[in-house]
C-alpha cells in the first residue's frame, strides 16, 4: 500500500502559521488591552477578552500539531493525529468561554454605568487588529485546507471570529460616536457575543463528530460510488464497508468477494486495483485493508451477511478457488 506522508515541506509550513498565528496574537491582545485602559469601552474589554483566550487556544493547538506529527507506537497503534479532533473541541470550548465573558461584562457595564473616553483613538486600535486578524485568518485558513490541518483550519476560524469580534466593536463604536448614546456600546458586545458562541458551538461539534467517528457523507458517497462502479466492472461485489477520519488520514475497510474458482493472484490484483483507486481518491491519504472472500462459500461461513449485499451467480472455472 503506497501512502505518501506528510512532507517535511508541509510541517514546516505549518508550524510556521502557527508561530505566526501566536505572535499575531500577542502583538493584537497588547493593542486592545492599551484601547481598553484609553477608553474603558466594555465591547473592547470583550474584544480583548476574545484575543486573550485566543492566546490560550493556539498554544494548545500548536502542541496538538507536534503531537499529532508524532507516528504510530504500541500505545497508540493509530498514530496520534486525532489529537486534531480534541485540539478543535478545546478551541470551540475557549471560543465560548469568551462568548460568556463578553455577555458578563456588557451587562455588568450597563449596569454600574457607562463611560467612555478616547473613543476616537480606541476606533483606530481595533480597526487595525481587525485588519491584521481578518487577513491572518484567511491565510491560515487557507492554509490549513491546503495541507489538510484540523488543527489550523481551526485556528484560522478562531482567529476570523476574533476579527470579526473587532468589526462588531467598530460599529458599535461608530454608532457611539455618531449618536452619543452610550449603551450600543454593551449592545454591541452582547450581539457579538451570540455571534462567537455560534462559532464555538460548530467547532465543539466537528470535534466531536471526529471523535466519535462519524461517517463523513462526502467521503460515504465517494466511497460507495468507486466501489460500486470498480465491483460491477470486474463482477464483484461488496460489503462490510468501514471508514474513519484519522486526523491526518482516512482508514477504510471493505470486504471484496469474488465469483467462485476466481485465482488468489487475480483476487489480489484486482482488489489492490481498488485499494489503489481508494487510496486516490480520498484527501489527504487513506489507508485501506480489503479482505478477500470467495462467492463459493461466502454465505455459508458468513450467514449473517447474506442479506446485506447480492453475490454475483459463480462462474463456471476449471482453477481451484483462491482466498
Amino acid at each position: 500500500m503506497n501512502v505518501a506522508a506528510i512532507t517535511e515541506a508541509d510541517r514546516k509550513a505549518l508550524s510556521f502559521g502557527m508561530t505566526l498565528s501566536l505572535g499575531v496574537g500577542l502583538l493584537m491582545s497588547v493593542m486592545k488591552v492599551g484601547a481598553y485602559l484609553l477608553t474603558g469601552s466594555a465591547a473592547i474589554l470583550s474584544d480583548a477578552a476574545e484575543s486573550v483566550v485566543h492566546i490560550a487556544a493556539v498554544i494548545f493547538a500548536a502542541y496538538s500539531l507536534k503531537l499529532s506529527y508524532k507516528p504510530a507506537d504500541e500505545s497508540h497503534l493509530y498514530g496520534h493525529a486525532k489529537i486534531a479532533f480534541f485540539s478543535a473541541g478545546f478551541e470551540g470550548a475557549m471560543i465560548i468561554l469568551a462568548a460568556l465573558y463578553i455577555i458578563y461584562e456588557s451587562v455588568h457595564k450597563w449596569l454600574i454605568g457607562l463611560s467612555l473616553e478616547n473613543l476616537g483613538f480606541g476606533v483606530v486600535l481595533t480597526a487595525a487588529a481587525a485588519a491584521t486578524n481578518g487577513a491572518l485568518g484567511a491565510y491560515l485558513l487557507r492554509l490549513g485546507r491546503q495541507k489538510n490541518s484540523i488543527i489550523l483550519q481551526a485556528n484560522g476560524k478562531h482567529v476570523l471570529t476574533d476579527c470579526w469580534t473587532s468589526l462588531a466593536v467598530l460599529v458599535g463604536l461608530g454608532l457611539v460616536l455618531v449618536t452619543k448614546w452610550l449603551p450600543f456600546d454593551p449592545i454591541c458586545g452582547f450581539i457579538m457575543a451570540c455571534n462567537i458562541l455560534l462559532s464555538g458551538t460548530g467547532l465543539i461539534k466537528s470535534s466531536f463528530a471526529g471523535l466519535m467517528d462519524r461517517a463523513d457523507p462526502e467521503t460515504q458517497k465517494k466511497l460507495i460510488d468507486l466501489l460500486t462502479r470498480e465491483t460491477e466492472m470486474h463482477g464483484l461485489t461488496y460489503h462490510g464497508l468501514q471508514h474513519r477520519n484519522l486526523g491526518d488520514a482516512h482508514r477504510v475497510v471493505v470486504h471484496l468477494v469474488f465469483p467462485a474458482g476466481t485465482l488468489l493472484a487475480q483476487a489480489h490484483r484486482d482488489a489492490t486495483r481498488i485499494e489503489q483507486l481508494i487510496q486516490d481518491s480520498l484527501e489527504p491519504r487513506a489507508y485501506v485493508t480489503t479482505h478477500l472472500e470467495s462467492a463459493s462459500d461466502h454465505d455459508e461461513l458468513h450467514p449473517d451477511e447474506r442479506a446485506e449485499k447480492p453475490v454475483p451467480a459463480p462462474k463456471a472455472s476449471p482453477h481451484p478457488t483462491g482466498h
